[in-house]
């Protein structure tokens, strides 16, 4: 799993360019085929991190095995971004990485989640490189 995310989950450039670093959480369910549907955010730091993390799980489908073949699954995966440190960090990264935090603007749940029997999956851990 963790190879294909890192395969298949492309940061975009408007991340990158807002120096954007968070947590998405999503909850979605898939049927003894593997089909993905009832995909929920249930918290994001920030609005733009959702995109690249649906893309992923889009190329997923059919590939999601369902325990003790049940008909459907629900699954929950936490997605971490960050980026990696430059050696020397300069006055327009803080300013950037500072701006994105002032002004993200999170997702989450304003009332309870019913969970069923869901599968937590490990958390997807995204790194990218800042353009020199």
């Amino acid at each position: 799993m963790a190879s294909f995310f890192k395969d298949s989950l492309v940061v975009s450039p408007e991340i990158i360019q807002r120096k954007a670093t968070g947590t998405v959480i999503f909850k979605f369910s898939a049927d003894e085929k593997g089909t993905i549907s009832k995909l929920v955010v249930y918290y994001a730091d920030d609005a733009s991190l959702i995109t690249p993390v649906i893309n992923a799980l889009r190329k997923s489908s059919h590939k999601w095995i369902i325990p003790n073949r049940q008909k459907s699954n629900d699954f929950l995966i936490p997605v971490t971004f960050s980026f990696n440190s430059p050696a020397v960090v300069d006055e327009e990264l803080q300013k950037a990485v500072y701006d994105f935090n002032k002004s993200r603007k999170p997702i989450f749940a304003t009332d309870q989640i019913p969970l069923n029997q869901a599968t937590l999956l490990p958390t997807v851990l995204v790194t990218y490189d800042l353009p020199q």
